[in-house]
């Protein structure tokens, strides 16, 4: 792949199984990754919320996440994984086997965690490394999550919340981290969100490893654009994402305010793709609720906003039709081959996407049909200029443009013709 412009790629394990995901679960996601999606670029297996919690999952009908449940943490108030869910980790080994595992199959490897110390930690008096002062010296208790009760906010203005962010980085980069999903920061709802975004950043620049920064959940801030260039690779531009067409609908709007801003190291980010099986650790698995048209939308926009493309299916689940939209990689290369991604055109029924190949000079142009109705539309209606080659990225199809298409209700036509636009 070009790697001009090449945003993250891989696979969550948190629209399937939600806190309860396990180590054989992540193996099996990673297994089939690396026998079927590698190969187009897909490479990061993540493992999502409260890996480090015992009993996770088991009082849904009550709490997704249990206030003040029992965790594993080591000496210097840094969380681990729950052996009874990652039985490798034992003995102070951590992560380390499972990333090793992961690595092993030519893949990276990435955790989710919170903003911030656990509660526990402060309330318990556990130390920190590299300093006398205990966690809860540095913990805000007026800065919690609040749909998740696991930690507290640091002060940032104290060196020892540096100090902690720092062993925390110390720590992954000994078990082969090379992804992190921070939570409960991106939309900077906390007064020191914007300050411990900055401390990860250092911490992550001083481990002596190179690890990728994921902030969530959104929207974020485009005023703050720049800050999050400087701090991190991806930024949620939209709460948890979810296969509902109201959600796909207002992504266009999201996007188009984040347009131009994907930057090779730095990607605005749509959120994972629910596609395939998802919704087990809810207690409600089942196929996307997104038509076969809307998958297609959703990958086309993705694509070409160059957002990070992070799946949130069974893996092992996918059927044949959904592994061939992953791996079109006509579609795929949009994020890595082109330049100057917009929104063209827009109007009651239709919105239109451009962009430019680097190498070409050719146009993409995505016809989206975001009414509830069939549209026939005749692409040369959009051109100024009428070439001699248009292909159909999605089929492999050529086409002659003077011809009228139909797209049907929330679908989309996605050409790259060397023909002008109006």
């Amino acid at each position: 792949m070009n790697n001009k412009m090449n945003p993250p790629m891989g696979w969550n394990s948190y629209d399937y199984y939600d806190t309860a995901v396990t180590e054989a679960d992540v193996k099996a996601n990673a297994d089939y990754m690396a026998k079927y999606l590698k190969p187009y670029g897909w490479e990061y297996v993540v493992v999502d919320i409260e890996w480090y919690s015992y009993g996770a999952a088991t009082r849904r009908d009550e709490h997704q996440y249990i206030p003040f449940g029992e965790v594993e943490m080591d000496e210097y108030s840094r969380l681990l994984p729950c052996p009874e869910r990652f039985p490798s980790c034992v003995d102070g080994k951590g992560f380390k086997p499972l990333a090793d595992y992961v690595h092993s199959l030519g893949l990276k490897f990435g955790i989710h965690i919170m903003r911030g110390v656990p509660r526990i930690a402060a309330h318990t008096h556990a130390a920190i490394k590299g300093t006398d002062l205990p966690a809860g010296e540095i913990a805000n208790p007026y800065s919690i999550c609040y749909w998740n009760p696991d930690m507290y906010g640091v002060y940032p203005h104290k060196p020892e919340s540096q100090l902690y962010y720092d062993s925390l980085m110390e720590l992954y980069a000994q078990w082969g981290v090379d992804f992190i999903k921070c939570d409960d920061i991106c939309r900077m709802d906390a007064r020191s969100s914007k300050e411990e975004i900055a401390m990860l950043h250092k911490a992550i620049k001083n481990c002596g490893r190179e690890i990728l920064l994921s902030l969530s959940p959104g929207p974020a801030i485009p005023e703050e654009a720049s800050f999050y260039h400087e701090n991190a690779t991806m930024w949620r531009i939209t709460d948890d994402f979810w296969d509902s067409w109201h959600l796909l609908r207002d992504m266009f709007d999201r996007c188009k305010t984040w347009e131009g801003q994907a930057k090779p190291g730095g990607y605005p980010d749509c959120d994972m793709l629910p596609v395939g099986t998802i919704g087990k650790g809810f207690n409600h698995e089942r196929l996307t609720r997104f038509t076969k048209d809307e998958q297609l939308t959703m990958m086309t926009l993705w694509c070409m906003v160059s957002s990070p493309l992070m799946l949130g299916a069974e893996l092992p689940k996918l059927d044949d039709w959904t592994l061939s939209i992953l791996t079109n990689q006509k579609v795929l290369d949009l994020m890595s081959t082109t330049k100057d991604a917009k929104e063209y055109l827009r109007d009651e029924e239709t919105i239109l996407w451009r962009s430019t190949q680097l190498s070409t000079g050719d146009t993409n142009l995505a016809i989206f049909n975001i009414s509830e109705k069939d549209l026939d539309i005749c692409p040369a209606d959009y051109m100024k200029v009428v070439g001699d080659t248009a292909t159909d990225l999605w089929t492999g199809e050529y086409m002659d443009l003077t011809d009228t298409f139909t797209i049907p209700p929330h679908g989309v036509l996605l050409i790259q013709t060397n023909s002008k636009l109006l």
